[in-house]
């Protein structure tokens, strides 16, 4: 039997397969008035065709918890009633088809306030339409960035509290898993790292202070979420900071995530979503196939956590062999899941599993 076609159960949910899909912002939202980050035909009709293709859990991509924690202003956010609302579109279409749903509740920090990428995704400014970005320290992100506001304590439990509300929503919604987004350089991230968190109060210095606000945040989803149900953390294994030579103390290290790892098991996270980078910039990244699995492969072996591995995983083969050598529990595609809305489907022949077809489809065969 095929590992990847092996159903996989988290406390009481289980998904039908090992082939997921990985959140990937579509920046399709409405920009401003009351359907700002409300998803559309759009979104629905995106999400539909990875679940009709067979893909077993689907994480909805980075969706704000407030408006100043869009990445841009075409971001998903679950900031209020109407967007839960139109979400639930969305988790009916994905639970028709057998398809798990999930949701990444995110923070940009101090990586908000941009352009889509089409359009070049420089920073906006207040007449293009753009806010004054948040952070842990007043650090930019990059040459040409804005220096973000340091958060106070106040506002760091409000970003705790809407985190929460944020989750409360998306299972109103009909979602399944929620994701916190820790990973890429946004909120949670930049206060991980010491490259971009210089406070020197409770939530800055040491690892302990460093990690507080991924702990309260995972602390307050956990609270909103049912026991049943999974909460996954995504996380950037290495900003890539000592692997271009720079001293480990300047950035998050690998060893770092298997320390958080275990701390974020203690809180009631499920499974590790191990991705890295996107804290400093104009790093050098070698990627290649299954550039990030030793990553992954890493946390799972010295710690027992379940995980998911992403980057450049594009074959059916390639993704069977993960999970048989124990490298992760699950795979997260992403590109690929952009070129093949059927990509499950297709491993599950090339592999000789079983793979459910809808109805309407049985005449083909």
């Amino acid at each position: 039997m095929s590992r990847l076609f092996t159903p996989f159960t988290l406390r009481s949910l289980t998904v039908p397969n090992r082939v997921w899909m990985a959140p990937m912002c579509q920046y399709s939202a409405a920009h401003t008035g009351p359907g700002a980050g409300v998803p559309g035909d759009w979104h629905a009709t995106h999400y539909a065709s990875r679940a009709v293709g067979g893909t077993g859990l689907i994480l909805v991509e980075a969706t704000a918890v407030s408006p100043e924690g869009r990445i841009s202003p075409g971001d998903l956010g679950l900031w209020n009633d109407r967007q839960a609302e139109a979400f639930r579109r969305i988790t009916g279409l994905l639970e028709d088809q057998g398809t798990v749903p999930g949701i990444q509740l995110a923070h940009a920090g101090r990586k908000a306030s941009t352009a889509l990428p089409w359009q070049g995704g420089a920073p906006l400014s207040a007449p293009e339409g753009g806010w004054r970005p948040l952070g842990p320290s007043p650090l930019p992100f990059d040459e040409g960035h804005p220096v973000p506001a340091e958060l106070s304590v106040r506002q760091i439990d409000e970003v705790v509290r809407q985190f929460a509300e944020a989750a409360r929503r998306a299972l109103a919604a009909g979602f399944r898993v929620a994701e916190v987004h820790g990973a890429h350089g946004y909120l949670i991230g930049e206060f991980l790292s010491p490259h971009s968190n210089r406070r020197t109060d409770a939530y800055g210095g040491s690892y302990e202070n460093r990690i507080r606000l991924a702990l309260r945040v995972v602390d307050a989803v956990r609270e909103v979420w049912p026991d049943g149900l999974p909460v996954l953390f995504r996380v950037s294994a290495t900003d890539w900071l000592a692997e271009n030579g720079a001293d480990e103390s300047a950035g998050w290290t690998v060893d770092d995530t298997v320390r958080l790892a275990a701390d974020l098991r203690a809180h009631g996270v499920d499974l590790l979503d191990v991705s890295s980078g996107g804290n400093a910039p104009r790093v050098r990244i070698p990627t290649g196939p299954g550039y990030q699995v030793p990553f992954a492969e890493r946390v799972r072996t010295r710690t027992g956590m379940p995980v998911a591995a992403v980057g450049e995983i594009t074959g059916a083969r390639q993704a069977e062999e993960i999970l048989t050598a124990g490298r992760a529990d699950a795979v997260l595609l992403g590109r690929e899941l952009l070129r093949d809305p059927y990509f499950a489907r297709r491993a599950a022949r090339e592999l000789g599993a079983a793979a459910p077809v809808p109805v309407p489809y049985l005449r083909a065969g």
